[in-house]
């Protein structure tokens, strides 16, 4: 993953048991803890993920994690600011490449799954399963991301509809978005529990297609 950008640390560098380690240049080391979480993430059967656990891969100490981040929680909404910039860009590209619609709805839903498709650890944090245990806030900040995006599958609905000279474009829009909203979560509930194993793109057209 490309992790959000950082402000520099100020802070002496970490402690390491390597003592001809390089030392990682200012903010590069709090990309690499968020890397590594994600990349721990990824792993099928992942329980959850402990600072020690994250330390010990990175080699460093517990102590030498909390002066780039004051709390896991700390961490985790690191990942989800970039699961939130990267899914907004997307949707943005969508929007300047079709017109409102039925269509451009679908290729939003389409990014989403694939985002999580190439980012398998991030499927664990959009739906919520490596949230639990953690701070409440994080899911909350998950619910408002996917509010957001429904938001625009129902905004882009509605000018798709009132184009085609739709008699109730608002409330059918309302149920559409909602109804495509509702599958994507599903698909990435089913993808992030079988271990990554079943496909988030299986029949995605074909489903799609149907929710029209």
């Amino acid at each position: 993953m490309t992790a959000p950008e950082d402000q520099p640390d100020h802070a002496s560098d970490d402690e390491s048991p390597v003592a001809a380690r390089k030392r990682p240049r200012p903010g590069e080391r709090r990309v690499q803890i968020l890397q590594t979480l994600a990349a721990m993430l990824q792993q099928p059967g992942a329980q959850r993920v402990t600072t020690a656990a994250l330390a010990a891969r990175l080699e460093i100490s517990e102590a030498a994690l909390y002066r780039h981040f004051a709390s896991k929680a700390q961490m985790f909404e690191g990942l989800i600011d970039f699961i939130e910039q990267s899914l907004m860009a997307l949707i943005r590209q969508v929007q300047e490449r079709e017109a409102p619609g039925a269509a451009q709805a679908a290729r939003i839903v389409t990014m989403v799954l694939q985002f999580a498709e190439k980012n398998p650890g991030m499927s664990r944090v959009m739906t919520g399963e490596a949230l639990v245990l953690e701070n409440e806030r994080l899911q909350e900040r998950m619910n408002l991301l996917f509010d957001k995006v429904e938001s625009v599958l129902r905004q882009t609905l509605r000018e798709g509809a009132l184009d085609a000279g739709g008699a109730t474009p608002s409330a059918e829009a309302q149920v559409k978005a909602s109804l495509l909203m509702a599958f994507a979560l599903g698909r990435l509930q089913q993808f992030a529990r079988s271990g990554f194993k079943r496909p988030v793109m299986l029949h995605l057209d074909a489903c799609l297609s149907l929710l029209r």
